[in-house]
């Protein structure tokens, strides 16, 4: 269960966000004018739903939006999605049943020809395999409900783009190839395993990758007219396969398929931020967050955005989180303590980087707490 006494706080902070339209002043900063952004948002109906969560030092806030009517409202997380998932597969090198430069192949065989072999788990953690981000018949393949084995064989033939380890690409495709290999090691689906071996001891229970374990009415649904190409956008037959569909709900897809409510994306930061030991050793939580590339390629660390340059003002370089083209973001600053989660299900494209709410709601909230 729950802890309830961080739920009550939760709640009771969520309700008094909804009484007052001045919430008081939150550590160093104040927090209303990021509630503000995603409420206007909200109220002029740009977009549907959107959650808040912040953590400095020991006090959190928490407050929802629009048709988000409490702090268990799930939001589809896009590509936040693979740090938590991959966290899965952290899990297994911390109990020494790889290593991060095992060449792909070793533990899928059909990886192979040209230079695959020399791809490793680290490369496709990085975004730095050569891989591409997603199949070029993607659309085909979720139009036709294709099992997840279907991307994994897809994944497995793509041609490189580079020589793995010389460049930097990013690939969903690369985050699959590496949860498949979880998935084989265990012998467990990769929704399954997500679920048992991170979402469960984090007690995020207002999570999953998959369907079956929440409540319709916690489902938040995706504004998938304004998504990119691989949402369904523009595509009259796409109302089977985009984002809100069942289908893709029930795939599971480790790079970007995960439902999660904005507490438990804090939660999953903390256990990385503060370690508690619930998911792996201190030593593979330093290494999941720290930068992986060499100097020069994009920073990443191992299924995390490290640094985060581009979408975290006034962060430090230490800063590590992820964003999702569904329109999100969570990070969490070592330097301040500091954790800030927004969700919103107004896709990212739908407006410039800098005028979406969630990048607003993020920079306010930075701005405001020192």
């Amino acid at each position: 269960m729950a802890d309830p006494t961080r739920r009550q706080f939760l709640q009771a902070a969520t309700a008094m966000c909804a009484m007052s339209q001045t919430p008081a002043s939150f550590a160093s900063g104040n927090l209303e004018p990021a509630a503000e952004v995603l409420r206007r948002s909200c109220a002029s109906g740009q977009t549907r739903a959107a959650a808040m969560y912040i953590r400095h030092g020991r006090r959190e806030y928490s407050a929802t939006f629009g048709e988000a009517k409490d702090d268990t409202a799930s939001f589809l997380l896009g590509s936040i999605s693979k740090p938590i998932a991959t966290t899965a597969l952290l899990r297994l090198f911390d109990q020494g049943r790889f290593s991060m430069d095992d060449p792909v192949g070793q533990h899928l065989a059909e990886f192979t020809g040209g230079e695959r072999g020399k791809v490793t788990i680290r490369h496709l953690l990085t975004h730095t395999s050569g891989l591409q981000d997603q199949l070029p018949d993607n659309a085909k393949l979720r139009s036709e409900h294709a099992p997840m084995s279907g991307f994994v064989a897809g994944a497995c033939r793509l041609p490189l783009h580079f020589s793995p380890g010389t460049s930097y690409e990013y690939s969903s495709m690369g985050i699959l190839l590496a949860m498949e290999i979880a998935s084989r090691m265990t012998q467990t689906p990769i929704p399954e395993l997500v679920n048992q071996t991170v979402l469960k001891p984090l007690q995020m229970h207002d999570s999953e990758l998959g369907s079956g374990r929440l409540k319709a009415s916690q489902l938040m649904q995706s504004q998938t007219e304004y998504g990119a190409v691989e949402s369904g956008a523009g595509d009259p037959d796409a109302a089977r396969w985009n984002w809100n569909s069942e289908y893709w709900r029930s795939l599971g897809a480790p790079w970007g398929g995960l439902q999660a409510s904005a507490p438990d994306v804090g939660r999953f930061l903390l256990e990385h931020l503060h370690p508690q030991g619930l998911l792996y050793s201190a030593a593979t939580t330093a290494a999941a967050i720290r930068n992986h590339n060499p100097k020069g390629l994009e920073s990443r660390g191992l299924g995390f955005d490290s640094a985060m340059e581009a979408t975290c003002q006034a962060c430090s370089s230490g800063t590590f989180g992820h964003t999702g083209s569904t329109g999100t973001i969570a990070w969490a600053d070592p330097r301040r303590d500091l954790i800030v989660v927004v969700l919103t299900t107004l896709p990212a494209r739908a407006l410039p980087a800098a005028e979406h709410p969630r990048q607003q709601a993020s920079d306010l909230i930075s701005a405001a707490i020192a």
